[in-house]
C-alpha cells in the first residue's frame, strides 16, 4: 500500500470514527431528553420579580423534567413549596441582590464550559474567563467580585497534589484580578513555591479579603488572602472549601481528617478562638456549603440511588446540634439572597 493509499485510508477510519462517536452522544442526548420529558412536573408558582424582593433561596432545580438544570428561586419563608423557575440553566450558580454568576456547559460532540453574569432579570450582562470544567463559584456580598474553580484536567479533590485547579478572582466590571494560585502562599510558616500547590473554593469577606484552600504536598490548609497584597496564608491544616459565616466570625468547611480518599466531614472552625466543631452530618459532603443564616449550614447532597441525576438541599446546625434535615429536595448549588 503506497503512503497516498495509507493516508486516505487512515482519513477514511477516522471519518467513521467520529461519525459513529457523535451517533452515540445523539442516541444518548435523545434518550435523556425522553427521560426528562416523560418525568412528573414540579410544583411552579410565584412571580420571579415578587420573590426577589422578599429575602429568597437560588439553587438549581435537579427535578426531572422541563426545569432540569434550570436555576430557580424560592421564597426562605417557604424553601420547600413551589418554585418560580429563571431563564438561566446552570451547572453551577450562585447569587446575591445585584447579579449572579452562573457556570454553564454547551454540550455537543465535545463539551465546552464558559461562565457568564446576568443581571437581577436573569439577563446576561458579561462572559468571564474560565479555563475548564467548573466546580466553584462565589459572588463577594456586594456582587463586585467573582471568583471560579475550574478543574483543568477533570480531575477531582480527593487526591490533594493530583489535580490541577485554576481560580480566577474578577472585577463584575471587567477587570480580571487574577489567578490567585499565582499569589504569594505562605504555609506554616513557609513560601510555597512547589509545582503541585493548588489553591479553590474562595469565600469573600471584603472588596480585598478573602478565604480560600491552598494544598501542597497531599496537606491543605485555610488560608487568609489580601487582592491588592496578592499574597495568601495558611490560618490552620486541613481545611477545604470554607464557606464565611454572615456576621464573619466563622468558617464552615469539609475536613478529610483520616476518612478514606475522597471523604469528608462538615465542620466550622471559629476564627476568634480557633475551635473546630464537627456538625452532625454524617454523609460524605464534595461541596462548599453555603449559611442559611448565623445558625445554620445548607449543602448539596447527591440521591444515593445508582444511576440518579437528581440531589437535595439539606440543612443541619452550625454548633454541632441536631440532626440534618432537608430544606428543598431535588435541588444543587444553593444561594441565600438575604436583602435585594
Amino acid at each position: 500500500m503506497t503512503a497516498r493509499m495509507r493516508i486516505i485510508v487512515l482519513a477514511a477510519i477516522l471519518v467513521l470514527a467520529l461519525v459513529g462517536a457523535g451517533g452515540f452522544v445523539l442516541r444518548e442526548r435523545d434518550k435523556q431528553d425522553r427521560k426528562l420529558a416523560s418525568a412528573p412536573a414540579v410544583a411552579e408558582g410565584g412571580d420571579l420579580t415578587a420573590l426577589q424582593a422578599e429575602p429568597h433561596l437560588v439553587f438549581r432545580s435537579t427535578a426531572l423534567g422541563p426545569g432540569y438544570g434550570k436555576v430557580a428561586v424560592v421564597p426562605l419563608s417557604s424553601p420547600g413549596g413551589p418554585r418560580t423557575f429563571t431563564t438561566a440553566s446552570c451547572e453551577r450558580v450562585y447569587a446575591t441582590g445585584q447579579d449572579a454568576i452562573c457556570l454553564y456547559a454547551n454540550r455537543g460532540l465535545v463539551t465546552t464550559y464558559q461562565a457568564t453574569l446576568l443581571d437581577s432579570s436573569w439577563k446576561q450582562t458579561r462572559e468571564l474567563p474560565l479555563t475548564g470544567i467548573p466546580s466553584r463559584a462565589r459572588l463577594s456580598r456586594d456582587g463586585s467580585l467573582a471568583a471560579t474553580t475550574t478543574f483543568v484536567f477533570g480531575d477531582s479533590y480527593a487526591n490533594p497534589g493530583q489535580f490541577s485547579t485554576r481560580t480566577l478572582v474578577t472585577r463584575t466590571d471587567g477587570d480580571v484580578v487574577g489567578d490567585i494560585e499565582k499569589f504569594k502562599l505562605t504555609a506554616d510558616g513557609k513560601v510555597i513555591t512547589a509545582a503541585d500547590k493548588n489553591l479553590w473554593g474562595v469565600t469573600f469577606a471584603d472588596d480585598d479579603k478573602f478565604y480560600a484552600t491552598a494544598a501542597s504536598g497531599k496537606k491543605t490548609w485555610l488560608v487568609e488572602g489580601s487582592l491588592s497584597r496578592h499574597t495568601v496564608t495558611s490560618l490552620r491544616s486541613d481545611v477545604e472549601c470554607p464557606s464565611l459565616s454572615p456576621d464573619g466570625t466563622r468558617i464552615a468547611f469539609k475536613k478529610h481528617g483520616n476518612l478514606p480518599p475522597g471523604r469528608w466531614r462538615l465542620a466550622v472552625y471559629d476564627l476568634k478562638t480557633g475551635k473546630e466543631t464537627l456538625l452532625a452530618e454524617q454523609h460524605s459532603i464534595d461541596d462548599q456549603v453555603e449559611w442559611l443564616d448565623n445558625a445554620t449550614v445548607i449543602y448539596g447532597l447527591p440521591r444515593d440511588a445508582a444511576g440518579s441525576a437528581s440531589s437535595d438541599v439539606w440543612r443541619v446546625p452550625a454548633d454541632g446540634s441536631g440532626s440534618p434535615q432537608v430544606l428543598v429536595k431535588d435541588a444543587w448549588s444553593p444561594a441565600i439572597v438575604r436583602t435585594p
